[in-house]
């Protein structure tokens, strides 16, 4: 039997290049995702809000007699704030394990012993997380948007309302953002995808509630800001020039929002670390 030469050779393959390796971990992850039935049955019912409002829309547009349904710019504020709670569920869902699973099983340090940087093991993870929770709030709202224009047979709404494409776009990204990156956060800081998804929901609920403990006390709605989802829905009342339903000024729950993203940045840069090797 002959024996082969299994010396070091060059490598004559095609080199990737470098700053690519996080779109694997994107793609990887949300394949992983979409083959389990159950989430995708998630997703399903996450989108039978946005049939039931496409059915309404047609039949304001082709039926004088239901013009108490015409949609109005309020109305695709009402659908986002109602795709919340699917918001919420898929964020527990992919994003409770998306790091934790990774530390309980060392694989970190696999991760990071590649040619890959924190932060592109961070920015596939989050794309991950970011990805489906657009796909069931900007997506649908903007669907809807152009169905209206469809129904309608003409640009009367878009026109008079113009601002509703961006208001959709800003309130839409920058609600996922700074759920995507307070998860992250949270599942970097345990080997537990099950006590982050506790953790969560406890940063959640239990912010809701410190609030309106406050506001009972106080009977003031100042310290809405406290609150992750009152937080949040301010800002959603100014960028789709609604009345503002707290007495909280605006750019006090973006600087908080923004604090939310700046604290879990420095979480994810201290827990994100591979293993130093001392020799």
């Amino acid at each position: 039997m002959p024996i082969h030469d299994q010396s070091y050779r060059r490598y004559s393959g095609e080199r990737e290049r470098q700053g690519r390796a996080w779109t694997v971990i994107a793609g990887t992850g949300i394949k992983n995702m979409l083959g389990k039935r159950k989430f995708l049955g998630l997703l399903i019912v996450a989108w039978l809000p946005f049939v039931v409002r496409a059915v309404m829309m047609y039949f304001a547009a082709n039926f004088p007699q239901m013009s108490m349904i015409a949609p109005s710019p309020s109305t695709f504020w009402d659908f986002l704030e109602q795709q919340g709670v699917f918001v919420f569920f898929i964020t527990i869902w992919v994003g409770a394990g998306l790091i934790a699973n990774d530390k309980r099983a060392n694989a970190l340090q696999i991760y990071l012993s590649k040619p890959l940087t924190r932060a592109e093991y961070i920015a596939g993870k989050f794309l991950i997380l970011v990805t489906f929770l657009l796909l069931v709030t900007w997506v649908p709202a903007i669907l809807l948007l152009i169905l209206q224009l469809l129904f309608a047979g003409n640009f009367t709404f878009v026109r008079q309302n113009l601002f509703l494409f961006p208001a959709i776009t800003l309130y839409s990204f920058f609600y996922v953002l700074v759920v995507s990156f307070t998860m992250l956060a949270v599942s970097s800081s345990s080997k537990s995808s099950r006590f982050v998804a506790i953790i969560y929901a406890g940063i959640v609920f239990l912010s809701d509630a410190i609030y309106g403990v406050l506001h009972l006390v106080t009977r003031s709605t100042a310290l809405s800001f406290l609150a992750f989802d009152f937080n949040l829905q301010q800002l959603s009342y100014v960028i789709f020039r609604l009345p503002p339903q707290y007495s909280t000024p605006w750019p006090i729950s973006l600087l908080t929002a923004l604090a939310i993203i700046a604290i879990a940045v420095l979480v994810l840069e201290r827990q994100v670390r591979g293993v130093e090797v001392v020799t």
